[in-house]
């Protein structure tokens, strides 16, 4: 599915606390792709005046999970996605608003098809933090798990 999916930001910005109080904003939601703003705020700022590591982190974390819900919605009746595991590395200062853009790893369809066969998948999604003018700033990989129902 590639069709963009706004309804995903808005319900994260209504049932996320963290989301609501950091202002991210869902630019683009699809199955596959999102895209999160986090806005440059003097609260939000750090000891060199970039945004806290932890602000990003966060609005990475929820352009993974903006992904996990598109591309996994329709099994939420039967697993629960659950981040597993992170790995982080800031390369450059951000300054302004900086963006996250997160890219599921694995096709949807293999990570359904672990879900039928009774087990627990895991799968990535890559991130890609960016500043206002393009520069890279950071990335990681979130690793996400669908935990069947019992």
């Amino acid at each position: 599915m590639s069709d963009t999916l706004p309804h995903i930001g808005e319900v994260l910005s209504s049932t996320v606390p963290m989301v609501r109080t950091l202002g991210l904003r869902y630019v683009e939601t699809t199955a596959e792709r999102a895209v999160v703003s986090l806005p440059d705020h003097p609260d939000y700022r750090n000891h060199v005046g970039g945004p806290h590591a932890g602000a990003m982190f966060t609005a990475g974390e929820s352009a993974s999970g903006a992904v996990v819900l598109g591309a996994f919605g329709d099994e939420l009746t039967r697993a629960v996605p659950l981040p597993v595991r992170v790995e982080v590395a800031y390369t450059k200062i951000a300054t302004g608003e900086v963006r996250a853009t997160a890219t599921l790893g694995r096709p949807a369809a293999e990570v359904v098809a672990e879900l039928d066969a009774g087990r627990r998948p895991e799968f990535p999604i890559e991130v890609v933090l960016t500043r206002e003018d393009g520069a890279e700033t950071g990335r990681m990989t979130v690793v996400w798990t669908l935990r069947p129902n019992r």
